[in-house]
Order: C-alpha cells, then structure tokens, then sequence
C-alpha cells in the first residue's frame, strides 16, 4: 500500500466540472458500485486528508458523459479524503469500450499538485460482473488488461479490490502519492 501508485494518461474525456458529490449516478443503470480510494503518502504511508479525489468513468453501455454528444454529468464527482485519507463514492459499475480494458479515471489535488491515474479490475471480478444484466447484453470487454497499452505501465498495482454480492459491489483502492 505505501509505493507511488504510477501517473498514467487522463485520457480524452476528462471535465474540469467541479462536482462535489458522493452520489454520481445520476440514475445511470448498472450494478451499484460503493468505491472507496485511500489516499496515502507514498513515503511515510500516512493517510492524506483533505485531498480532493475526482473519478470519472463510462456508464454499462460504454459512454461518458459530457463527450461523444451528450452533455450530462453522470459518473463524474469529487470527493474530499477524511481523516483517514479515504474519498468514498456511490456508483455503478464501470462499463467498456473498444479499445481499452475497463478502467476508473480519477485525479487527487492536493497542496496545489494533481496526481492522475487510472484504476482496473481483475478478471475474476469483470467476469462476474459482467454475467449480470446490463453488461451481459453487450458481453465481455473486447480488450484485456494483457492487451491493453495503459495498464501495462501500471500493471497490477492499480487493481481495485472487489467484492460482489448479490446486486451491488464494493471497491477499495489505495493510492500512493507525492505529499505536496
């Protein structure tokens, strides 16, 4: 848990939105998704409160909001990290889109720097999830983690710990940062 979690691209959808919000579903269909991101000091371990943590990712179908002509604000929000460095967020369920392995984009802001990253999933974990209606309309992701050229500069090491159960999930990443 106490190594700098790698910087890796935002990607062409980021939005500058400022949302600050717990609840980013807007709605949105999916397997509800409890994603909570520890924030640690990537030398000491020491939680960092007050980050400022901002996730975005696409819906089941594979879209995000605010791009490819839609101007919603769905599964965008940011949150500020507790005493215990931990920024928690009320989703769904990432979906995929051609050409990457399922991912989380996220930020955390803190003493005037910004860390980027992204975060993934075991297989194990996209196989249950995506046995379940909505995702099992569309099928599997059509690219790996093994295939997928941004995960392989971070590998493992961003994968989100997850439980499903029933009909919701739970997540739990820590991520390794300079301290401003």
């Amino acid at each position: 848990d106490c190594v700098l979690t790698p910087e890796l691209t935002e990607g062409p959808y980021y939005l500058d939105l400022d949302l600050m919000r717990r609840d980013i579903t807007e709605g949105r269909p999916g397997l509800p998704y409890d994603l909570a991101v520890k924030v640690v000091d990537a030398d000491s371990c020491e939680p960092i409160e007050g980050a400022a943590v901002d996730v975005w990712h696409c819906d089941a179908e594979g879209v995000y909001s605010g791009v490819q002509g839609d101007d919603g604000t769905f599964l965008r929000g940011v949150q500020l990290c507790d005493a215990g460095g931990t920024a928690s967020f009320a989703t769904v369920f990432p979906g995929w889109y051609t050409g990457r392995a399922v991912h989380i984009h996220l930020k955390v802001i803190q003493g005037g720097q910004t860390w980027t990253g992204q975060l993934f999933f075991d297989d194990a974990t996209l196989d249950r999830v995506y046995a379940m209606e909505p995702y099992s309309s569309r099928g599997p992701a059509d690219t790996p983690n093994s295939a997928d050229g941004i995960f392989g500069e971070a590998g493992d090491s961003t994968f989100v710990a997850t439980d499903v159960g029933g009909d919701q999930a739970r997540g739990l990443v820590t991520v390794g940062v300079p301290r401003a």
